[in-house]
């Protein structure tokens, strides 16, 4: 039921964003949208933490960090894929997105910043590129890939 659920909310957010540019405008839209506060945001949370817990999100590990593709492209979020990640004072493999990435970043413990960022919404360009970092704790990360393009560096 739970995962039904997250599919569900995901593709609804996922049809939210459609073919909007990729950019602070989207972050602004998405902020207003799915406050932080606010009942969407906050029961994707929960479902995080309730997949992370039953098995079927965050089941692999690389790194010190857990993650896991919840939907790939095409299917229930449309030409986005959905990934979590599970990172607590961590500096992840460099990447570029090569078409963007949109993402929730919601803690766990302690006060936890991704890329320098508090808990909400990010959006990142397409050609963006960085090591994914938390600092001060531990958070999920529930990121959409426009069809599911990521490309790690090796860097």
């Amino acid at each position: 039921m739970a995962h039904e659920e997250f599919i569900k909310l995901a593709g609804e957010i996922a049809g939210t964003i459609g073919g909007r540019s990729l950019d602070k405008e989207l972050e602004a839209h998405l902020s207003a949208a799915y406050p932080p506060d606010g009942d969407v945001f906050t029961r994707i949370e929960a479902l995080c933490a309730e997949g992370d817990k039953d098995g079927w999100l965050c089941d692999r590990e690389a790194g010190g960090i857990r993650f896991s593709r919840a939907i790939k492209p095409g299917e229930q979020a449309g030409r986005f894929s959905v990934d979590v990640v599970r990172m607590r004072d961590v500096k992840g493999p460099h990447h570029v997105h090569t078409t963007g990435e949109i993402g929730m970043i919601m803690p766990i413990d302690g006060a936890p910043r991704f890329d320098g960022m508090d808990r909400g919404w990010y959006v990142y360009e397409a050609g963006s590129d960085h090591w994914p970092t938390v600092s001060g704790g531990e958070a999920y990360v529930l990121y959409f890939l426009p069809e599911g393009a990521i490309e790690f560096t090796g860097k």
